[in-house]
């Protein structure tokens, strides 16, 4: 099996990107669900505040690859031969994922800040800012975790700022020459 990890700032195109392998067949393990099912157990509402904190509980409880460690079970899980691993946050998780899956190839997705506020604004989702202010403090929070240096790892890079029907068409055509060296 190969696995490839997507990572970006927030509302870069992780998710989008998740939802084009999906089509393609491709399993995706989020990262997220990881946070979202622990904010969940915890009885707390799914607002970015509480995803944060739990985050970073999790993270200073356990170390800051906490998070990659609860995935490796459910990636394994997959029988596919390639998985994707969706919305890895810092450098020391892209390190589990090496260490645990040889061939690992890391993909960034950059975005400018300003097409990244025009969707959270758009997508609506619970644990969105909908602010410029928001977003700033949600980037600090992540390149905190090693999200800066995790960007500097990665194999591959892709800009965002463009149609959806161009990153459509650029995410197809890397996980079709993926699938081939899987």
């Amino acid at each position: 099996m190969k696995v490839i990890g997507v990572v970006g700032l927030p509302a870069s195109g992780k998710g989008e990107f998740s939802k084009i392998a999906e089509r393609l067949g491709v399993p995706v393990v989020v990262m997220g669900d990881v946070i979202r099912n622990a904010v969940k157990k915890a009885g707390l509402a799914p607002t970015d505040e509480n995803l944060g904190a739990m985050a970073h509980r999790l993270r200073a409880e356990r170390g800051m690859d906490a998070i990659a460690h609860l995935c490796i079970d459910a990636i394994k899980e997959k029988t596919a031969p390639l998985v994707l691993v969706d919305g890895i946050r810092g450098d020391t998780e892209v390190r589990v994922f090496r260490q645990n899956f040889p061939g690992f190839r890391l993909i960034a997705i950059e975005t400018s800040f300003a097409k990244r506020l025009e969707r959270l604004c758009e997508r609506n989702r619970s644990d969105d800012v909908g602010s410029a202010d928001g977003l700033m403090t949600r980037d600090e929070r992540e390149l905190g975790w090693g999200l800066a240096n995790a960007l500097k790892l990665a194999d591959i890079t892709i800009n965002n700022d463009g149609s959806l029907e161009d990153f459509t068409a650029c995410v197809t055509e890397l996980i079709r020459r993926m699938e081939c060296d899987a």
